[in-house]
């Protein structure tokens, strides 16, 4: 047995094969609700792989998962482990042009999508060829298992000739491949070096898909089996645990499955042998009623922009919520402020609040210290892989001075489709492999690093750099401010000049830029103050929290300063 997710996640189905794994909920008091134990869902997994296997698809090749979150998700990306099929997030808010980017740039061969996108993907289709099997999963379209899709009716484009153009793909109805395929195992064996990519949007250019090795994975992104403890010193190790310990612990990934941070936190669960309950989309109400009823001791989210809405509705609507499961919330992918911190801490006393820092090529970095808010920085306490270095000789920088945060060990093998960008990232190093984030950070005398932000987003402003995210925190504490990001727009003097894009609090009182100017003085450096305020009815944001800086600069932009 090696370090291959699917081979532990089967370990687990041995010991515990009657022990509830997997909760959809869309959503409470609606009906649509769907429970597996861990044998049922591996069950379900090997019907869709053996489906997929007797469709053709191949080891090592690209499958692409267009999905609202759902039973489907999860079971599809099992399917493609058990398979040795490598699984392929899709942005379900993509549109035509990013959908045939991404569906060329990944080489799919197999897609399986929401019918709700059928649309999206038949105009897409004509432009990417490499696709030859679709599933669609819920209600039917105009075709039948096994026919193919038609493309000559797509809006876009009609290929350049070939000279033996590949056939539609054939649509199959995810129920209909599902009742079809075998219920049982009996899979070649497979390898830690098995892949699982993970494509990131990031904040600037197009999607890039990071390719893990599973092992690599298993341990830098899932904890090795124990992310807050001892990781396991063999594969075999991980169900030994799940047999001796108990039940009781419920994860519950609000953010979309299609970001790594969720699908990594469902397997987190899955390696403890314990329940996950998911929803299809993020809902306030309806996540504060799930944590009431399922007893959910585990919830992750995505900054504030998933935090604040938590809050208003146990302010209003879900007053005398019962949370008291509640054991820990924790934040990737975008930070938890201080000021919102406060406020759900009041409301539920109890719970442990954590600001994660990782990113999809690096796995899980560390977690922010308590002392961390405006004026002080985004301070992480790091994982003994991760260093501050300077990006040019990849040496470690001194106390104070500025480099880029980097993780050896177990990391990505590249980005997939494009040598000279992973030339960038990732390099060798005393043997090892390393990464090279694009968060900019600082060493203090303690070891501390203290997170400044992406240098893709840094602002030169008259010749000093400035930190969105340092001063959006700033922002976050004004008593009427509900939401806010920061962008450097050009100016004739300064180069570029910080500008803040706020959505005022319900009721708020607008304040003026002298307003937020005196009140982020208390906090920030005069430099990094911003001189222009644009204010919103709402911060566009991602599903799943994270910021639009393209966005927030083109409104800044417009609205001049």
């Amino acid at each position: 047995m090696e370090y291959n997710l699917a081979d532990l996640f089967e370990s687990v189905v041995d010991v515990v094969p009657d022990r509830e794994a997997l909760v959809y909920l869309d959503h409470p008091g609606t009906g649509a609700e769907r429970r597996l134990t861990y044998a049922q869902l591996d069950s379900a997994a090997n019907r869709i792989a053996h489906h997929l296997i007797d469709s053709g698809i191949r080891p090592g090749e690209h499958l692409g998962l267009h999905l609202y979150n759902g039973i489907e998700y999860v079971q599809t990306v099992l399917a493609c482990l058990k398979a040795r099929i490598v699984p392929v997030n899709v942005n379900y808010r993509y549109v035509e042009e990013e959908l045939v980017y991404l569906y060329q740039d990944a080489d799919l061969v197999a897609l399986v999508f929401d019918a709700e996108f059928t649309d999206r993907v038949t105009a897409a289709l004509p432009r990417t060829r490499a696709l030859r099997h679709l599933l669609r999963v819920g209600a039917s379209g105009s075709g039948t298992a096994g026919t193919p899709v038609t493309t000559a009716s797509a809006s876009a484009p009609a290929p350049d000739p070939a000279p033996a153009p590949a056939p539609d793909p054939a649509l199959v109805d995810f129920a209909d491949a599902e009742a079809a395929g075998s219920p049982g195992r009996g899979f070649p064996a497979r390898s830690a070096d098995d892949q699982f990519i993970i494509y990131t949007g990031g904040t600037t250019g197009m999607p890039k898909g990071v390719m893990w090795r599973q092992e690599d994975l298993f341990f830098a992104g899932l904890g090795g089996g124990a992310p807050t403890g001892e990781a396991v010193a063999k594969p075999e190790e991980l169900a030994e645990r799940v047999a001796a310990g108990g039940e009781g612990i419920t994860f519950f990934p609000t953010p979309p499955l299609m970001h790594g941070t969720s699908t990594l936190t469902a397997f987190i669960g899955f390696n403890f042998g314990q329940r996950v309950v998911i929803h299809r989309k993020f809902v306030p109400e309806e996540v504060l009623r799930t944590i009431e009823r399922e007893r959910v001791t585990s919830v992750s989210l995505v900054g504030d922009a998933m935090l604040r809405p938590l809050i208003d509705a146990l302010k209003g609507s879900m007053k005398g919520t019962d949370c008291s499961s509640m054991f820990s919330l924790s934040s990737s992918g975008a930070i938890m402020s201080e000021t919102v911190r406060a406020q759900f801490q009041a409301l539920v006393p109890n719970v442990m609040l954590l600001n994660n820092f990782g990113s999809s090529e690096s796995g899980f970095n560390g977690t922010a210290t308590a002392d961390s808010g405006p004026g002080r920085g985004f301070r992480v306490r790091v994982n003994s892989l991760t260093q501050v270095v300077d990006p040019a000789t990849h040496e470690p920088v001194a106390v104070g001075e500025p480099g880029r945060i980097a993780q050896r060990g177990h990391v990505p093998l590249g980005y997939y489709n494009d040598p000279a960008k992973t030339a960038e990232t990732f390099f060798q190093k005393d043997g090892e492999r390393w990464v090279l984030l694009g968060d900019m950070a600082t060493v203090d005398e303690e070891g501390i690093v203290i997170v400044l932000g992406r240098g893709s987003q840094c602002i030169n402003t008259g010749g000093e750099k400035v930190y969105p995210e340092e001063v959006e925190q700033a922002l976050k504490s004004h008593p009427d401010v509900y939401d806010a990001l920061v962008a450097g727009v050009p100016d004739e003097k300064w180069g570029n000049h910080v500008a803040a894009v706020v959505q005022l609090r319900e009721g708020a009182r607008r304040p003026s830029l002298e307003d937020i100017q005196a009140h982020v003085r208390d906090h920030l450096a005069g430099y990094k103050i911003p001189r222009q305020l644009v204010i919103t009815d709402t911060i566009q944001r991602s599903p799943s929290g994270k910021a639009d800086y393209r966005w927030a600069r083109s409104v800044a932009a417009e609205a001049g300063g």
